[in-house]
């Protein structure tokens, strides 16, 4: 009875994850188109319409409006009820995984570390679908304002396929390695030796893991290549916003590292019998 209120708690749970992320995930995309098109309408050309619509509307007696303010100002309503939402429901994700990692303590050795496993492939997945990063690149015109000159909103994978584009093969290849294949592998088969923990290869396994371990540094170098790359600039003022993404990725690395121990406590628990 026991185990089946555990299994029935974790399974709530990690549909309570999936449902947070997706909801901060489609308002986080939201947000990223809102603000496509608010940089796109903030473009020299855009704020030239902008002005003329100002003078048709004055010219008019308010007769005519100013079509391109209005979608301006909606935009941005839009735009500032999308981040609200998407902040809010990261919220609720990191409480709830507050609660799973609360819940393990009453769970069986090998429960606790199968439910964190599954929370940390979560995490992962959202990071990768997530952007971790906008950079607005904005420059004071005169008679114009404040012009964008360029806008970018790249997550983890959007950054590899420019990167790819661009010819950095060697940077594109290093973050494709070390960001997606490599966290995808240990997540896997930390769910494969937790569910077969009786085979004799796990042990190996844990060990090729802290091998490896020695390289985590580079998803700090993987964040400085993003924050690198799309705030070079020759002119202009460069603003980089951290998304959603960041966050995901960050509970992954730190869910992965207590998955790790715990799986390693499982393997010795059962060497020990």
């Amino acid at each position: 009875m026991m185990n089946l209120l555990r299994i029935t708690i974790s399974i709530l749970l990690l549909s309570t994850l999936i449902y947070f992320g997706f909801i901060t995930y489609e308002h986080s995309k939201r947000y990223e188109i809102d603000t496509t098109k608010i940089a796109k309408a903030c473009d020299a050309d855009g704020l030239v319409s902008k002005q003329i619509d100002e003078l048709t509307s004055i010219i008019s007696f308010g007769l005519v409006k100013n079509e391109t303010k209005l979608t301006l100002d909606r935009l941005r309503e839009e735009q500032q009820e999308s981040k609200e939402i998407s902040q809010l429901n990261l919220y609720y994700f990191m409480g709830t995984l507050l609660l799973t990692l609360i819940f393990t303590f009453f769970c069986t050795l090998r429960g606790g570390a199968m439910l964190l496993s599954f929370s940390t492939f979560i995490s992962l997945i959202y990071g990768l679908l997530n952007p971790i990063l906008m950079v607005t690149i904005h420059k004071q015109v005169e008679y114009l304002g404040d012009v964008i000159l360029s806008f970018e909103s790249k997550g983890i994978i959007g950054s590899i396929l420019k990167l790819y584009d661009s010819r950095e093969f060697a940077v594109a290849f290093t973050i494709l390695l070390f960001s997606i294949l490599l966290p995808a592998i240990k997540s896997l088969t930390l769910t494969f030796m937790l569910i077969f923990y009786e085979h004799p290869w796990n042990q190996k396994m844990v060990a090729f893991f802290k091998q490896i371990g020695k390289w985590s540094m580079i998803d700090v170098f993987v964040v400085a290549t993003f924050l690198v790359y799309f705030t070079s600039n020759t002119g202009g003022i460069s603003e980089a916003e951290i998304q959603v993404g960041l966050y995901f990725f960050l509970a992954y690395v730190i869910l992965s590292m207590i998955t790790a121990l715990q799986t390693q406590k499982v393997l010795n628990k059962k060497m020990s019998i």
